[in-house]
């Protein structure tokens, strides 16, 4: 694959990572802008708290996709010949624009569903398990924050678990490391007592 190639495909998945789509259906839809509201995230967490559980699920599979799609279409089209290191580079890129979006000026949001879109198209298995981890941390506790932070220390060690390559589980340990530094005020809450749980309905 010759070198422009490459970059084009790196930047797909950047331009595919920097979609904002809870900023953009609460601001073009509801005519509300989710940065001022509630956590203030982008997330599909706060516009389910929001706006509500339609939009949030929906959010929700959108986030996934844009980390996804880029990965498996790059995988199937070129099948058996994909560069391993460039589906990983592509991968990388969307969670680095969902994390720094080119469409809200290198602001973003925790990148967690963004990130198991890419981790479901390369490593499925792991991919669920770690989502599993996610399930029962935050059934237990309540707090969608934990449940993230426990699957994205879970992940790694998932990979390793599983002998998967080094160069993967590298990108896993990276993977994990940008979505634990994305929640370090939520951590802070945590250790205070003070982060919100989620209610899935309101009473």
């Amino acid at each position: 694959m010759h070198l422009f190639s490459i970059i084009l495909w790196i930047i797909a998945g950047y331009v595919s990572g920097s979609l904002v789509w809870g900023y953009w259906i609460g601001r073009y839809i509801y005519g509300v802008d989710l940065r001022t509201t509630g956590s203030g995230n982008i997330g599909a967490t706060n516009v389910f708290r929001v706006l509500g559980p339609a939009p949030g699920i929906f959010t929700f599979i959108l986030d996934v996709l844009k980390g996804a799609l880029p990965v498996m279409i790059l995988k199937y089209s070129y099948a058996n010949d994909t560069n391993l290191f460039l589906l990983l580079a592509v991968g990388l890129a969307s969670i680095v624009g969902s994390r720094f979006s080119v469409f809200l000026k290198g602001k973003g949001g925790k990148s967690v569903n963004c990130s198991f879109g890419v981790i479901l198209a390369i490593v499925p298995q792991e991919a669920l398990l770690s989502s599993l981890i996610w399930v029962v941390v935050f059934l237990s506790t309540g707090y969608v924050s934990a449940g993230s932070i426990a699957a994205a220390i879970g992940f790694p060690l998932l990979l390793l678990l599983s002998g998967k390559s080094t160069i993967i589980l590298i990108t896993g340990i990276i993977i994990s490391l940008v979505i634990i530094l994305a929640h370090k005020e939520n951590i802070k809450r945590l250790i205070q007592g003070r982060e919100n749980r989620f209610r899935i309905w309101k009473r």
